[in-house]
């Protein structure tokens, strides 16, 4: 019992230094070139978590440029006037006065021959003349037995040619303006109570530097008349220009005068009076 024991503990050396044989030695070239050296990049996250990844630096960004300001539009020049004209006549509106004292009846008349343009008929007549001027006697007063300005503009209204006023205007320039601004506006022809009110003519149209309904000034440059004691005329005051005649302002400044106040009587100022189309009737 006590033999068997040594040569069992003998047989296990041996063994032991047999496997240790068969082992082979890792040199140090060998380590250093089996595997890749380990670093601290390359180790594993504990816990078995990937690394986050690294994130490049963010570029400093250049600041915008400033806004270039953009000039604001110039604004257009103004309209210059231009010439313009408007005439209300056509042939066949010019009625004489039968009379030398019909001369309000017959600018009644041609008012509203310059008025209708529809072919509804034309106020020539003789007997219809002395009607109008009975009508318009009626409605004046203090007009030495006759038709004055304010029967003239009732007249007027009443046969539906209206509405009509009377203006007295203290400068002639500016009384020009109001006749002609008043044609444009509503269409209608204008009175111009002539010869410091004994006198009726009719204004049937304009010409100017600057159409009235663009231009608050313009320039009245000429004037459409129509007298209805053509061809007679007045041995004061100069012939009577021919139906639609085109006069300058100094022209029809040698009869078209301011009113004499003693001629007949009313509240109105001295002035050049008009019988004035109101606009919007």
């Amino acid at each position: 019992m006590t033999g068997a024991q040594p040569r069992r503990l003998a047989w296990i050396v041996v063994v032991a230094t047999l496997l240790a044989g068969c082992t082979p030695a890792a040199s140090p070239d060998v380590a250093a070139t089996d595997g890749p050296a380990a670093t601290a990049s390359a180790r594993p996250a504990a816990d078995g978590l990937a690394p986050a990844p690294q994130q490049s630096p963010t570029p400093t960004q250049a600041p915008a440029p400033a806004p270039v300001p953009v000039p604001a539009p110039e604004p257009a020049p103004a309209p210059l006037p231009q010439a313009f004209a408007l005439n209300l006549y056509q042939e066949g509106d010019f009625v004489p006065q039968y009379t030398f004292d019909w001369c309000v009846a017959a600018s009644i008349q041609m008012a509203h021959n310059l008025i209708d343009d529809t072919g509804g008929g034309t106020w020539t007549d003789s007997a219809q003349q002395g009607q109008l001027w009975e009508m318009a006697r009626a409605r004046s007063s203090n007009s030495f037995n006759g038709a004055n300005p304010l029967g003239w503009a009732e007249v007027l209204t009443e046969v539906g040619l209206g509405p009509y006023t009377v203006v007295s205007i203290a400068g002639y320039e500016d009384a020009l303006q109001a006749a002609a601004r008043a044609i444009a506006a509503t269409g209608r022809p204008v009175g111009l109570v002539m010869w410091s009110g004994r006198h009726a003519w009719v204004m049937s149209g304009f010409e100017s530097l600057g159409d009235p309904n663009q231009f608050p000034e313009f320039q009245v440059t000429g004037i459409r008349v129509q007298d209805p004691l053509y061809p007679h005329g007045s041995g004061q005051w100069g012939p009577s220009p021919a139906p639609n005649s085109l006069l300058t302002p100094e022209q029809l400044a040698t009869q078209f005068v301011v009113r004499e106040p003693r001629r007949w009587s009313s509240e109105m100022p001295a002035g050049y009076l008009l019988v004035l189309p109101v606009a919007g009737a």
